[in-house]
């Protein structure tokens, strides 16, 4: 979006035309597109009306029912915070007693959303005009308890306020396309945002794959997996990490929340053989270093091979963990894999991998699955047991 586009969206006209439309693929978009040239609309304004009704459709899974009055940039959308996780952010800062959060690197306002929907005081912060103009839109239903402003993090007068949500620019600036950036070309940089987070409660928002090493040891560093993706991880510090937490791994799936926090790392339970059942950790209890806990806790024990799967012959369940029951260990190779597959009529499998240079896209056309729909499903770890490349064919359960 640019800024031709914005002034053309953010007119009466404009919100009603976005308000009127559907899109649910691209067909819909080419007929809208046609119609509203054929009513005459300018080309900036179909372009911004057609382009944010296919954003507000794939905000639904962010968003909700509120991402039908919501604005947006594809970019923004994209890098987000889900409004259930942002929803539990804000959790924190009331439960540490703060009044008013300042968000700096807000977006279009997804975390500001879920401070201000819980009652706190918000300054929401960007340091492109564009993407901050849309959330003063998005945060406008909230009135005098939002404020936002066009300015860089390092720039902002902090006065008055009690406490910091930082999300640091991670991509390349843009509205569509960007790319990751190196942790050392974050903006605001790594050390302003360290050093904030020593002076006053901060709570900083990284992509979960950032370095541990990098990580400070006074902060509580919580990583979040929802619906079986691990989508960031959060540092915590002053008031809002919790006393004796410094390794947390939150899961969400559905409605539903389980968390496990620890003081530390925590060592590995012992390797044993597999046995009748396989357990996958969730991303965030493995980016934790948390396994060790979940094994114990089931009953489990790490297989041999340096991967992070568990494995008991108890069928105990844990939300940190997926369970799968094993129907066979077969040698990592097409032809004994499709033999297995043919004799079972399994039509859908799911493919894992973990401790093998193995793209499961690939593997997969390799395989010729001739259940179709009507053949059962199986799931297929390609991994190592020791030193054996192996293929485990499993169930949920």
């Amino acid at each position: 979006m640019d800024s031709a586009e914005l002034a053309a969206l953010l007119t009466p006209e404009g919100l009603r035309l976005v308000d009127a439309l559907s899109i649910t693929s691209t067909a819909d978009a080419a007929a809208a597109v046609s119609r509203l040239r054929a009513a005459g609309h300018s080309p900036d304004l179909v372009s911004a009306v057609v382009g944010q009704a296919r954003l507000r459709e794939r905000a639904q899974a962010k968003f909700g029912p509120f991402a039908e009055r919501m604005l947006f940039t594809r970019a923004g959308l994209e890098q987000a915070t889900r409004l259930a996780v942002a929803a539990r952010h804000a959790g924190r800062f009331r439960d540490a007693g703060i009044g008013r959060v300042a968000d700096l690197g807000c977006g279009i306002g997804g975390d500001a959303l879920g401070f201000a929907g819980i009652g706190l005081d918000v300054l929401a912060v960007d340091a492109d005009e564009i993407t901050a103009a849309i959330a003063a839109y998005n945060l406008a239903p909230f009135g005098d308890s939002t404020t936002v402003r066009h300015a860089r993090a390092e720039e902002v007068d902090l006065d008055g306020v009690d406490a910091v949500w930082l999300d640091p620019a991670r991509r390349t600036a843009g509205h569509s396309e960007t790319r990751r950036l190196a942790a050392s070309d974050y903006t605001p940089s790594l050390a302003w945002a360290f050093a904030l987070a020593e002076r006053m409660p901060v709570g900083i928002k990284l992509g979960p794959a950032f370095d541990r090493s990098d990580i400070p040891e006074d902060v509580e560093a919580q990583w979040i997996s929802v619906d079986g993706s691990t989508i960031e991880l959060v540092l915590w510090s002053g008031s809002l990490a919790r006393p004796g937490v410094r390794r947390a791994a939150l899961v969400i799936r559905g409605d539903a929340a389980a968390e496990l926090t620890a003081d530390a790392d925590t060592v590995d339970a012992d390797v044993r053989d597999l046995g009748e059942f396989l357990h996958e950790p969730e991303g965030a209890v493995i980016r934790a270093r948390l396994i060790g806990e979940v094994a114990r806790s089931i009953g489990a024990g790490m297989l041999p091979g340096g991967t992070a799967y568990m494995t008991s012959d108890s069928g105990a369940t844990t939300p940190f963990a997926t369970t799968f029951r094993v129907r066979e260990v077969l040698p990592l190779k097409v032809r004994d894999i499709d033999a297995a597959l043919r004799r079972d009529g399994i039509g859908t499998l799911e493919i894992k991998k973990r401790g093998v240079d193995i793209d499961p896209a690939q593997f997969r056309r390799k395989l010729a699955l001739r259940g179709g729909r009507d053949g059962s499903a199986a799931t297929l770890f390609l991994t190592r047991l020791g030193d054996r490349r192996v293929a485990v064919l499993a169930d949920r359960v």
